[in-house]
């Protein structure tokens, strides 16, 4: 299939149902998810759509004003993408160390990463990390008390921001919703906000885990504004002009994982 057929292909399939993601894309188009996130770039830059944490939607609607995707459904997305950002962010924690770690789909890779990783002390809200490290002999987890949320596997609310603020750690690894040089780490949810906003207070050092597809992306709520990030561990697929705009924004430092 020609690229003007892709294009309008892509356009039509949204008209239709209104969002899709880019594993959806490239099943119904038989192309790669690098051809598919190629051609929404383009599109956009076009004015004929707008991409989305994920995909993409009509220009009709705001995407950052959408539902976000279900927790199983973004775990089923960028796998290979979270491996490799895993293994990236787990080779920066010193021995040792304090951590706090948010809940999400990314971080959940995260905990399966730092399962190699000695004497380490994890402080988390979400039971999918605290239930992988619970596993190794060299983590001691702590899992934070409050609100259990229905569709993300994690505690939140009052209770979980009283209890973080007990602890001072050496790194916060968060996976935000979405990343921008302009408005910063996002979340579609306050409360998952409110959390990860808790956890980079009483932290010596905040890491970023984010996709490339969620770079450049907007979403409702902000964490933090962009110069508060100490670093960024994204996937090799993120675009150099993004990844420098983001420099050029604050972030400190910026690792690319080769997925």
């Amino acid at each position: 299939m020609w690229t003007p057929e892709r294009h309008d292909r892509i356009i039509s399939l949204l008209h239709q149902r209104q969002r899709l993601t880019t594993d959806a894309f490239a099943l119904e188009l038989g192309v790669s998810k690098e051809t598919v996130r190629r051609d929404l770039i383009e599109l956009e830059s076009n004015g004929k759509l707008k991409r989305m944490h994920g995909g993409a939607v009509p220009c009709a609607l705001p995407a950052e004003n959408l539902a976000e995707a279900s927790y199983l459904e973004r775990a089923r997305q960028f796998q290979a993408e979270k491996r490799a950002i895993a293994r990236h962010a787990a080779a920066l924690i010193e021995p040792r160390s304090a951590v706090f770690i948010d809940a999400g789909s990314s971080t959940h890779a995260l905990a399966q990463a730092l399962l190699n990783n000695k004497g380490l002390r994890v402080i988390t809200n979400s039971v999918d990390v605290a239930r992988t490290l619970a596993a190794s002999t060299d983590v001691e987890v702590h899992l934070l008390g409050g609100t259990l949320q229905t569709d993300v596997p994690a505690t939140s609310g009052d209770f979980t921001i009283s209890e973080i603020a007990r602890f001072h750690a050496d790194y916060a690894l968060i996976s935000p919703t979405a990343l921008s040089p302009e408005h910063g780490a996002l979340n579609y949810a306050w409360h998952e906000a409110s959390v990860a906003r808790a956890m980079l207070a009483h932290a010596r050092h905040n890491i970023m885990l984010a996709h490339a597809n969620k770079l450049g992306q907007g979403c409702r709520v902000q964490i933090c504004n962009t110069a508060a990030i100490d670093s960024l561990v994204t996937d090799s697929l993120a675009e150099p002009a993004m990844l420098e705009r983001l420099r050029r924004a604050g972030i400190k430092r910026i690792i690319s994982a080769a997925v």
